[in-house]
């Protein structure tokens, strides 16, 4: 697989990782890092699972906007939403890993109509193609 890359993100992790300091290199983000208490840290902060929960929602959203235009199979609403819930813990085969599950709202939306909207919106976004066959991820119309 080959990328053209249009765009760069560039981050800077200081301190402990997962509780220390992470952000942009621009300055326009700056984000306090905690593990969550379920992995023995303090929850005061933030963690990478929810920085990458924001960030697959939104463009996980945004894949199924273009999905849906591009291929004209409907209008997705204002009111159209994606919860991202990443998960974090122990692998059997040692280490930690990483499961998702997107629930997708797309109201007004013909039940099939949006089911392939779903659908087309996990090959489009980079985040699904990134995880694909790496970690488990669930898209659940609700």
């Amino acid at each position: 697989m080959t990328v053209d890359a249009k765009y760069w993100a560039e981050a800077k992790a200081t301190g402990g990782g997962r509780n220390g300091v992470s952000g942009l290199v621009n300055g326009q983000l700056t984000v306090t890092m905690t593990s969550p208490k379920e992995l023995g840290g303090s929850g005061l902060g933030h963690n990478p699972e929810e920085l990458f929960a924001v960030g697959y929602a939104a463009c996980y959203l945004g894949a199924m906007r273009f999905a849906a235009s591009s291929e004209k199979l409907a209008t997705v609403p204002e009111t159209a939403t994606v919860n991202a819930h990443v998960g974090i813990g122990p692998r059997t085969e040692g280490g930690f890993g990483l499961k998702v599950r997107l629930d997708v709202s797309l109201p007004g939306i013909d039940r099939a109509v949006a089911q392939k909207i779903v659908e087309r919106g996990h090959f489009i976004c980079p985040y699904s193609n990134a995880t694909r066959g790496n970690i488990e991820v669930e898209t659940v119309l609700v």
